[in-house]
């Protein structure tokens, strides 16, 4: 409905502009009279300040898995804080990336509409305006920039590999001493697109559709080993003590990148939204910049803490 009203609303401001004919634009090109024109992500209020856009009702919609822990899960009851899934009925999601959207609502007096969404279609769903952002664990690369502006980071997340303690990786200490082994990542991820390519002679298998899904093959044996994040890791490792993180960050033998700028964007988690919608940017970028990454990794142990089974 929020969608619907905003488009009516667009449509009205259309028409409106197009009655002003080509007089509204000689005037603003001379820079004569008290009117602006607004970019197409700001609004004006009654009361004269500007608007955010798609929160113009008070509600943030935001888009997330639902179904990639400790970053957002999906549970049948609303403790811990959990927020209602709008296009779910009767679930609810939780963890560190409704736990920071609660954050942004509650220092901009917003509500907040959680909305389930597969991990390929939430950058298509910021672009179309179906959602006004996506919190969901992604990493500010190059690429992901070109297609949407992010704001953050809102978490720094190592990239690491899971084994089991029975494999005969648990105790490598290179990426080069993975070699030979089964490998798998998430779609559409770095940690599938360009860092298991980097481990000579890895037989990599498809890539996994979901993170759970990416979980349930290193624990069924059919890979030897993942690649990933540390918040990932530390959620599975939570629920399976049997699990081996692999954390080469800081050693010659870890996953290399063009420059520390590449290895940043890939490490560097932050918020989606439109582009050019820089009023939401703004708002949420003031509401990150005043936590530190202490306060991050504080918030990540609480979602860690009461994630439920995987």
């Amino acid at each position: 409905m929020k969608k619907y009203l905003s488009l009516l609303l667009a449509m009205g401001m259309a028409a409106s502009l197009a009655a002003c004919g080509s007089g509204a634009d000689n005037g603003a090109a001379q820079g004569t009279g008290n009117d602006v024109a607004q970019s197409a992500t700001e609004s004006v209020a009654e009361d004269g300040s500007v608007a955010i856009t798609g929160v113009e009702d008070g509600v943030l919609t935001v888009g997330m898995e639902c179904a990639y822990a400790p970053y957002n899960w999906t549970q049948m009851d609303d403790s811990n804080g959990a927020v209602p899934i709008s296009n779910v009925p009767g679930s609810y999601a939780n963890g560190y990336d409704v736990m920071i959207a609660k954050k942004i609502c509650e220092a901009n007096g917003w509500e907040l509409e959680i909305v389930s969404s597969a991990w390929d279609s939430l950058v298509p769903a910021v672009q179309s305006g179906t959602i006004d952002a996506c919190i969901a664990g992604q990493s500010m690369t190059a690429d992901r920039m070109a297609e949407v502006d992010m704001a953050g980071p809102y978490y720094y997340a190592t990239i690491v590999c899971v084994t089991n303690k029975d494999s005969a990786y648990a105790s490598a200490t290179s990426i080069a001493e993975l070699a030979g082994g089964k490998a798998t990542a998430q779609s559409g991820t770095i940690w599938y697109d360009s860092c298991l390519s980097q481990i000579e002679g890895a037989e990599l298998l498809p890539p996994a559709e979901t993170a759970p899904a990416m979980l349930m093959s290193l624990e069924t044996g059919t890979v030897d080993f993942i690649c990933t994040d540390m918040p990932t890791a530390m959620g599975a490792q939570a629920k399976n003590d049997n699990l081996v993180i692999l954390n080469f960050s800081g050693t010659d033998g870890d996953f290399r990148f063009a420059s520390e700028e590449e290895r940043a964007e890939n490490v560097n988690i932050g918020i989606s939204v439109k582009k050019g919608n820089t009023t939401l940017l703004d708002a949420m970028n003031a509401v990150l910049g005043t936590m530190t990454e202490d306060d991050f990794n504080s918030i990540m142990n609480d979602a860690i803490a009461v994630q439920p089974e995987i």
